[in-house]
């Protein structure tokens, strides 16, 4: 390996052509990138040791400057109706420009694993201008030991140049930013914008292309175990409660955001963990707010007062503010990131019209159904625009992440949970009483108290009675929680009303759909709401 300032002339890049007359820092540890940011300008150090840092006009993902290589074993299994494509040739003239781009840059190299599995792990070697993106995907994927070090040999490449300007003429590029992924290389190039984040999920895209091949599930989830090796999943949008709902500390958390169901159970994708910080308090979110206190975290986009403390209050960079930490500085994570098959799916969604229930059981094919709609929705005052609740539909729940039909994903999902038997509940956080606006935000407690009763599996012991728009059963009654609140339509003061926002809803999820009624079987159609006469 190499010292700090000094050149590799063995560093491993040269195996995809990558040469460069700068110096190569392969595999440094967090002391020494550390080093090397601030030497570089790149980054600052809280007054905790945290190092924080800037991520310019890009403080998120740029999905619509993100492209596919369209070639013949691509063409036949790439959902390219959600995928943009270039050609073989355009990514050629850009990997050459890369290459050229770097032949005088200073680089940093790591090897890392996605997937905790040892049988359906992808080594990646990441290849960054900056230090600071080489400290930020050491602490996101998993980090090999020594020995695994000395035999790895990489099967997917990843060069983040953020100096790089894309040329849509030249490269079939939208802007100067891209990020193009050549799915049978296993190659991605991303240029033009400095947010870490799009080097994560690259490896994320990666599998989800990857891994339905051999039969294994990759999931845009959270995922956590209980003591009885229990374990469930967690889908859901941001903004519903995926993070904070499986960080319970009387269970293991296996991973955060991305996790993979294959025939030994389900394991993480990533060793690390990428949290969102906007008003984070440790009195809400304790744990994660002792990882921005620790060195080796990573923060981005976070404001620092005077002191060099942040003020996680502050969003005038981005309400997009992050943290990036190894997984193993939370107290309960999993030290393996495995676990045994899942006996809960929980599928979650923020209802902002006030219509669904707290918690509904799904019978599989209602659970592909509502995993192929993928919903949730905005509320007013979140984006510009948006003025009273919009219902979003994201396939999968993560879309952007699919180069695959959703089909597929739904299609392996049913058949892992009749399998292995798993319960699968559909959760909402969202409003009750009324709409959003009139109603109040669905009470955190109650949330914890069904989730704690699905888990521990008294809740499908109990009464159940059939939501009249949705079909799925609903409890009628569960120790601790309001009986009151399990039906959404008691709460409302305005009863017709409520039933013109179901239909609205129900509405809402036939037009979505429609795209992908060709693709799904009889029973998943059965599964969908329906409209019903408004009641008196």
């Amino acid at each position: 390996m190499s010292e700090v300032g000094k050149r590799n002339p063995a560093c491993p890049i040269d195996r995809i052509g990558l040469k460069t007359t700068g110096m190569v820092r392969y595999n440094f540890g967090a002391a020494a990138l550390y080093e090397e940011a601030i030497r570089r300008g790149e980054a600052r150090l809280t007054a905790h040791g945290a190092l924080v840092a800037e991520t310019g006009q890009h403080t998120g993902r740029s999905p619509k400057d993100k492209f596919v290589v369209r070639d013949a074993a691509t063409e036949p299994h790439v959902w390219w109706d959600n995928n943009k494509a270039i050609s073989p040739a355009q990514f050629e003239t850009l990997f050459a420009d890369f290459l050229g781009h770097a032949a005088d840059k200073d680089l940093y190299v790591q090897d890392l694993v996605g997937g905790a599995d040892a049988e359906l792990k992808l080594p990646t070697r990441v290849i960054t201008e900056f230090a600071w993106h080489s400290l930020f995907i050491r602490n996101l994927l998993i980090r090999p030991d020594k020995a695994e070090l000395e035999q790895f040999v990489p099967e997917m490449t990843i060069i983040d140049l953020p100096s790089f300007r894309a040329d849509p003429a030249r490269h079939g590029s939208r802007t100067e930013t891209v990020i193009a992924v050549d799915l049978s290389r296993k190659i991605v190039l991303i240029g033009g914008t400095s947010y870490a984040g799009e080097m994560k999920k690259s490896v994320f895209t990666m599998l989800n292309y990857l891994l339905p091949q051999k039969g294994v599930m990759p999931m845009h989830c959270s995922a956590n175990e209980g003591p009885a090796g229990d374990a469930a999943v967690f889908f859901g949008l941001s903004g519903t409660g995926k993070t904070t709902l499986s960080a319970d500390p009387s269970r293991t958390l296996i991973g955060d955001d991305e996790h993979g169901w294959g025939p030994h159970g389900i394991f993480n994708f990533e060793g690390g963990c990428y949290a969102k910080t906007i008003k984070l308090s440790a009195e809400a979110e304790p744990e994660i707010f002792a990882t921005t206190q620790r060195f080796g975290t990573v923060l981005e986009n976070v404001v620092l007062d005077a002191d060099g403390v942040p003020d996680f209050n502050d969003g005038r960079l981005t309400e997009n503010t992050r943290c990036a930490y190894p997984l193993d500085f939370i107290p309960n994570a999993s030290k393996t990131g495995r676990a045994s098959h899942p006996k809960n799916i929980i599928m979650l969604t923020a209802d902002a019209f006030g219509v669904m229930p707290p918690i509904a059981r799904l019978t599989p094919a209602q659970a592909m159904y509502h995993f192929l709609s993928g919903y949730t929705a905005k509320v007013a005052g979140t984006e510009k625009g948006v003025t009273e609740p919009e219902a979003t539909f994201s396939t999968c729940f993560g879309a952007p992440f699919m180069p695959r039909h959703p089909s597929e994903y739904g299609n392996l999902l049913r058949e892992l949970i009749a399998s292995h038997g798993a319960d699968c509940w559909l959760v909402n956080t969202g409003w009750t009483g009324g709409a959003y606006g009139t109603g109040k935000r669905m009470p955190i407690k109650a949330t914890r108290a069904l989730l704690a009763a699905a888990l521990d599996g008294s809740l499908k012991t109990g009464e159940f009675r059939t939501d009249a728009n949705f079909g799925f059963k609903v409890p009628v009654a569960v120790p601790g929680v309001d009986t009151a609140i399990l039906d959404p339509r008691s709460t409302w003061a305005d009863k017709p009303a409520y039933d013109r926002q179901a239909a609205r809803l129900v509405g809402m999820f036939a037009v979505n759909f429609e795209k992908f009624e060709p693709h799904v079987d009889a029973t998943v159609m059965g599964a969908a709401p329906r409209m019903q006469e408004a009641a008196e």
